[in-house]
């Protein structure tokens, strides 16, 4: 077993070496593959986080009464909280929100004459929530109508912000669908090409097979050396993609980080350099030993 796994191995590189302008032009389809493979990957990574950065400009805020006591807004602070589908909750009481309020105008002298006029803090204590998810504000909202939280609240903000929300979970359906629809399209064109050429590869060596067959060759035997070519394509290519796709997320980084506020696309492909060399190894390796052994099975006659 292990001479005959030894030979195998051996007319599969000889071949490999060999046939070099065709396994130069396979190696090339299967990198084109790979790279959009790659691409794939990367264009969900810069999707999910510019679809995180225009969630996190949405909110909904809560403006309670001037009377309303400090401990009751911290109770539904905290029972907001406790909601699966809050992911986080801002308290803003009423001298943070004065404060906030003379800074933004503080250029503004006629707003400044009015507070100093005024003998008391006109401004209400709020919560911001932020949900985790855009469609869950509607099931929020719903939350905060309720007699016992409406005592003390004076609006919800939810009404005002709502076409803005329902406008951003069309934006994301979008991106996602269109996004799984553009990536299945691309990933069937690179595996029918990387398929077709790895074919036409066994096709040019017809002949050989006839002659191993005729004089007894197992199946085994036979399939066994395109199968490790198949191996050293994927190997190479996984390889070469990731030095070609390199020089571009190098370059399209800085532009990324200036349109779309913590993507950091440049770390995150050094973070995990190892995780994607892993998927393209495994993707360029499986695609190349299916294609060799679906590619030769016509002249096995199996």
């Amino acid at each position: 077993m292990i001479t005959t796994l030894s030979r195998i191995i051996k007319y599969g590189v000889q071949s490999f070496i060999r046939n070099g302008w065709l396994s130069t032009a396979t190696v090339a389809v299967m990198i084109l593959a790979l790279f959009v493979f790659q691409v794939l990957i990367l264009f969900g990574v810069v999707t999910k986080t510019a679809i995180l950065a225009l969630q996190d400009k949405i909110d909904i805020s809560v403006y309670f009464k001037i009377s309303a006591p400090e401990d009751e807004v911290l109770k539904t602070k905290r029972s907001l909280e406790s909601l699966s589908e809050v992911k986080k909750v801002e308290y803003i009481s009423r001298e943070q929100a004065l404060s906030d309020f003379e800074s933004k105008h503080r250029e503004d002298e006629i707003v400044s004459q009015a507070l100093k006029e005024l003998e008391s803090n006109p401004l209400s204590a709020s919560l911001n929530i932020k949900a985790q998810d855009p469609r869950e504000y509607a099931a929020i909202a719903a939350y905060l109508d309720n007699e016992t939280i409406n005592t003390f609240v004076d609006k919800v903000s939810y009404s005002q912000n709502q076409t803005v929300i329902d406008k951003l979970i069309s934006i994301v359906d979008g991106v996602e669908q269109g996004g799984l629809i553009i990536g299945l399209i691309l990933a069937a064109i690179a595996i029918l090409v990387t398929f077709n050429t790895i074919r036409l590869a066994i096709y040019s060596n017809r002949e050989e097979i006839g002659i191993m067959r005729l004089v007894g060759g197992s199946n085994y035997f036979i399939r066994g050396p395109y199968v490790v070519e198949g191996i050293l394509y994927g190997i190479l290519s996984a390889v070469l993609s990731l030095v070609a796709v390199t020089p571009l997320i190098i370059l399209v980084s800085p532009y990324l980080e200036g349109f779309i506020p913590g993507m950091g696309l440049q770390s995150y492909f050094y973070a995990n350099f190892f995780t994607l060399f892993g998927y393209q190894l495994v993707f360029g390796v499986g695609l190349g030993i299916v294609s060799s052994v679906i590619a030769v099975r016509r002249y096995l006659r199996v």
